[in-house]
């Protein structure tokens, strides 16, 4: 392989690439995100050869893989181990909010309350505010017709009183 960075190592008689990472730059939790998206593809070892450095071992599952294979392997690897890093930091920026979500949904997928709640529950109108008058029924605001004015004649009344005004 050509142009390698220094960290690679490129055994094509393996078919396999070493990747020295620095825990420092990739967290250890982006690059087992890495490593597991890649093992459809090949076999991946992680290892600590030093303190400040983690070796990824990515071997093909085919046999005599190109060497443009094993370059493309690296690439895509890389490429990875950085989308990892980078949700990872966003997921710990939107912590609060992602845990806030998950509560509200958790809570609406409980259900109604229980009878028991519902039983302590205070139904008394001592605490109930209504300063817009929305909680009261239609008869208590506007008061109900008497039966002298739900008479058949009080209607016909009322429809000639309409069409005279509407003339």
């Amino acid at each position: 392989m050509t142009d390698t960075p220094p960290n690679v190592q490129a055994d094509t008689s393996r078919g396999a690439v070493l990747l020295e990472v620095d825990p420092s730059i990739y967290p250890l939790e982006a690059i087992y995100g890495a490593a597991y998206i890649f093992i459809d593809r090949c076999y991946v070892f992680l290892d600590k050869p030093a303190e400040g450095a983690i070796r990824v071992t990515l071997q093909t599952k085919e046999p005599d893989p190109d060497p443009e294979a094993l370059r493309a392997l690296v690439g895509q690897f890389s490429n990875e181990l950085l989308s990892c890093a980078w949700r990872r930091q966003i997921t710990e920026e939107n912590r609060t909010l992602i845990e806030a979500v998950t509560a509200q949904a958790l809570a609406g997928a409980m259900g109604p309350p229980s009878l028991d709640d519902l039983a302590n529950f205070d139904f008394s109108d001592d605490g109930f505010e209504d300063p817009l008058g929305i909680a009261q029924s239609w008869e208590e605001k506007h008061g109900r017709k008497g039966p002298k004015d739900s008479s058949p004649q009080a209607d016909q009344k009322d429809s000639s009183e309409g069409e005279e005004a509407s003339s």
